[in-house]
């Protein structure tokens, strides 16, 4: 089997994950600048064997696309260019940020650590792709 990659994306940054080959344990990867997100995929998509992508997508509470919509359109077009083999997929990543904030929180992780938002992105990322593979 592969990777599945999930991406929490964002105008400015982008939390990452991905699970193991067999496809059963999600970690958290890494929290990549919006501008340096094809980089990281090239690199990544060189060193490991991925089945797909799952993107998380915004929406507000009453089921409408955030602004954030046409850039994720744009950004899985172009990978979609760049992999053509890459399945992509997409996961509803509502309350994901306010989840991972309460995670971190009762993690016991020191309050200096825990003011750091790139740990948030990547949380978010790790819970759209548990979400999506139906893990909890």
């Amino acid at each position: 089997m592969s990777r599945i990659i999930g991406l929490d994306f964002g105008i400015k940054k982008c939390g990452v994950a991905a699970t193991d080959n067999l496809q059963l344990i999600v970690t958290p990867l890494d929290t990549i600048e919006t501008k340096n997100i094809y980089l990281f995929f090239e690199k990544y998509m060189k060193e490991e064997d991925v089945q797909k992508l799952v993107v998380g997508l915004p929406k507000h509470k009453d089921g409408n696309f955030t602004y954030l919509k046409k850039d994720i359109d744009i950004f899985v077009s172009n990978i979609q260019k760049k992999y053509p083999d890459l399945e992509i997929d997409f996961e509803d990543e509502g309350f994901t940020s306010m989840e991972a904030k309460e995670i971190i929180l009762r993690s016991g992780i020191r309050k200096s650590k825990r003011r750091d938002k790139t740990l948030v992105d990547r949380i978010s990322a790790v819970l759209i792709l548990q979400r999506y593979l139906g893990h909890y």
